[in-house]
């Protein structure tokens, strides 16, 4: 146990890491060796990012991916990789809110998505235990199952294979559930890495460890990297998850979320052969994985919550006794955490960057459904950049703007931003560094300066600046992954100042003690 000034959180059972890590091989792909000249650069190795360059590849440019870390190791690397076109409860909203038309356009490009990449996998020869199972949105409580329904008349309307359920393979009650046919559930990271196999075998590159901080958007772009290189490409592409050159203002229309998630093992007979996900109890999604003889890996997720917003131990305690109590499962055998963004109108910003670009493009704010959305914006990118029609481009343009149906949530967004801009400057989250445990962390002033100080296993304390090199939001330390979080836009650091996760390109600077 560890205590904080006055907060005892309990350590946490699991091994801290994804088991889609935990199973796989680390990559090693170098760094350039000098400036790069290609015709799209792609900035960022997730999902978004290695199937638009797949697409772009096999389509005859030459493309260079840049990875600020590894390829597949941020946040597609510790998703809970469920490639579903139920997207909980959407469909009744996009109809209402923009029509019927577009409701079957954003159907019919999820699910042309997970086809895609079945096909994909396939014609690649890459195992990544790719299940076809049907996706479940359930709720327990009767008054919600009129939403329900309304919700599995919209996504049939969609074009999708939906209905309306009172029975799943869960094992405890509902009170009703939309079913959608034909979904599919895979190992995100033996795909991505057959992917990028497959990139480089075309000829084209990946370079890990190439954290990109410059963009010029002449002709042709060119791109600085942080150990100084250039790369210079006709197009560029930015698939970082959170746009990480803010020109566009995205910022202001993205709403960062993180959520927990643990697996154990379970028998195999006691598989409930599905998707599931609620949006009761802070969220609650369920699946299994391929595990060992006789048994599968129950995967769950929930607790979502702002990042910086603290108590994440707590968080895990909740999600594991609702796991423990659903499922009886007794061994915790993985824990990790996921983030993604969701966009004020709920529909991904996947097109040109800003009104006037004419060679960059961005890809993000999928709301926690990246695994299809990463697809699709594969095939769009690749095709806005061919010059080729799509018929949902509309749909996900990044510069659509709608007053009416945006201003309350953008307002909501940028208040609760300004909130803590304002009032985390206001207050120091421990009175003195004396306060703060062995394993702990805490904003406090130091030297007059609010600093965020971890104190190390051996009791050594590391003061960082608090000030997030986005923005200039204050940061907050999450007690679970031992990181600092800024709760504005979600950039993430660790103890030692570096950056985990963007927005910020940044790190924290040090401070003395």
């Amino acid at each position: 146990m560890t205590v904080t000034g006055s907060t005892v959180t309990m350590d946490i059972p699991g091994l801290a890491e994804s088991y889609w890590m935990d199973s796989t091989e680390p990559t090693s792909y170098p760094l350039p060796a000098a400036d790069v000249q290609v015709d799209v650069a792609v900035v960022g190795g997730g999902i978004a990012g290695l199937s638009t360059a797949w697409e772009l590849a096999r389509g005859g440019r030459s493309v260079a991916v840049l990875e600020a870390d590894r390829i597949a190791a941020g946040v597609t690397g510790y998703t809970t990789a469920k490639l579903s076109a139920l997207h909980t409860l959407v469909y009744a909203d996009i109809r209402s809110s923009r029509g019927a038309d577009a409701a079957r356009l954003y159907a019919t490009s999820q699910q042309q998505a997970i086809e895609h990449l079945a096909r994909t996998a396939g014609e690649l020869g890459i195992d990544c235990e790719l299940e076809r199972l049907p996706a479940f949105t359930y709720v327990e409580s009767a008054d919600q199952v009129q939403r329900v329904k309304e919700e599995a008349e919209a996504a049939t309307s969609a074009g999708l294979p939906a209905s309306f359920v009172t029975g799943t393979g869960l094992p405890f009650p509902i009170a009703g559930a939309v079913r959608v046919e034909r979904q599919a559930q895979f190992h995100p990271r033996r795909y991505l890495l057959g992917l990028a196999g497959a990139v480089v075998a075309g000829g084209s590159v990946i370079h890990e460890r190439t954290r990109v901080v410059g963009l010029d958007e002449g002709e042709p772009c060119r791109l600085t990297t942080e150990a100084g290189s250039t790369v210079t490409a006709a197009d560029v592409v930015v698939t970082t998850h959170y746009p990480v050159f803010d020109r566009a203002l995205l910022f202001a229309r993205l709403v960062p979320h993180r959520e927990l998630v643990v697996a154990a093992p379970i028998p195999a007979d006691h598989d409930p052969n599905g998707m599931y996900i609620t949006q009761a109890d802070n969220i609650r999604s369920v699946r299994t994985a391929p595990y060992t003889e006789g048994r599968r890996l129950l995967i769950v997720t929930g607790e979502s919550f702002t990042p910086g917003a603290g108590g994440v131990s707590g968080r895990y305690d909740r999600l594991i006794a609702w796991t423990r109590q659903r499922f009886g499962v007794k061994e915790i055998a993985y824990r990790w955490a996921a983030q993604d963004n969701r966009t004020t109108d709920g529909i991904p910003y996947v097109g040109r960057l800003h009104p006037v670009a004419k060679h960059v493009y961005v890809a993000g704010g999928f709301g926690g459904w990246g695994m299809s959305n990463g697809v699709m914006s594969g095939l769009l990118l690749a095709a806005l950049i061919a010059g080729e029609p799509v018929p949902w481009a509309g749909l996900y343009d990044p510069r659509r703007l709608h007053p009416l149906r945006e201003a309350a949530p953008v307002l909501k967004a940028q208040a609760k931003a300004a909130g803590h801009f304002i009032g985390d400057r206001l207050r120091s989250r421990a009175d003195s560094v004396d306060d703060i445990a062995p394993g702990a962390g805490a904003v406090v002033r130091v030297n007059g300066e609010r600093c965020a100080v971890y104190r190390d296993e051996g009791g050594t304390p590391h003061a960082l600046s608090a000030t997030c090199t986005h923005l200039g939001c204050i940061v907050a330390f999450n007690d679970a992954e031992l990181a600092w979080e800024c709760p504005c836009h979600g950039s993430r650091f660790a103890t030692d100042g570096s950056v985990i996760q963007g927005p910020a390109n940044r790190p924290l600077q040090p401070r003395p003690m």
